[in-house]
């Protein structure tokens, strides 16, 4: 699907969406992260790195996800990052909040 258009990441939506696939994929590095959202939005979505490691960052500060030096398949070396249990906490309540809100778009869309 090379040729299909990308779009950006919905603004408010990155943090959820790592959240999101971090806890489904357990452990995973940035690139796996990346890969993960890409493939799982079935190559709509592309987090770009300049957006992707700056929001880890902020995650890791939050307590959100933790992380660990590692080594990956390839022999590179890597900071694999994991859920923390408040990281799951606050994926709940990004799931929540995203819902209430597109229920209301979809609620004004539908009224037009």
């Amino acid at each position: 699907m090379a040729d299909q258009k990308r779009d950006e990441i919905p603004p408010g939506t990155l943090y959820m969406l790592i959240l999101r696939t971090l806890a489904r994929g357990g452990e995973m590095h940035g690139y796996e992260i990346a890969n993960a959202i890409q493939r799982g939005s079935e190559e709509v979505l592309q987090v770009e790195e300049g957006s992707l490691y700056p929001a880890l960052q902020r995650m890791l500060i939050k307590g959100w996800v933790e992380a660990e030096w590692g080594v990956t398949a390839g022999n590179r070396r890597a900071r694999y990052y994991h859920l923390t249990k408040l990281g799951r906490e606050q994926l709940e309540q990004e799931l929540s909040q995203y819902r209430r809100v597109n229920i209301a778009i979809e609620k004004i869309l539908q009224s037009a």
